[in-house]
């Protein structure tokens, strides 16, 4: 069975950091599209950072560019989200997802169940 299961969200205050994890079970990141993306109820989803399938791409969103950080250590299947300087416009529930093509925001193969990110002001 695949599983991706989130760890590491919380309330913090604005200017503080967060490091969400999301282990995987059931396959592994080789080969594999790996990223995270956030949501807001009422809002759409919003990708955030991505590793591509061969390991040497990473793409951020505009607004988390310079603040966030996606990495991954394969040996542990597991993947990171280092999120520095928060603001409170980065509250949210955040997924991370996996694709054996590509990352893209609806169509992700394999989905987390979220973890809730809340900035204070």
């Amino acid at each position: 069975e695949v599983q991706l299961v989130e760890s590491g969200g919380g309330l913090v205050q604005a200017g503080g950091s967060l490091r969400l994890s999301c282990a995987a079970s059931g396959f592994t990141f080789d080969d594999h599209a790996i990223g995270w993306f956030r949501q807001v109820p009422g809002k759409a989803r919003e990708g955030v950072a991505c590793i591509s399938s061969s390991g040497f791409r990473i793409t951020y969103g505009e607004s988390v560019k310079g603040r966030f950080t996606i990495s991954s250590d394969n040996a542990k299947n597991t993947m990171y989200l280092q999120m520095n300087n928060l603001k409170p416009e980065d509250t949210a529930v955040y997924y991370c997802a996996a694709d054996r093509a590509m990352c893209v925001t609806y169509g992700m193969d394999y989905w987390g169940q979220g973890t809730q990110v809340t900035v204070s002001s």
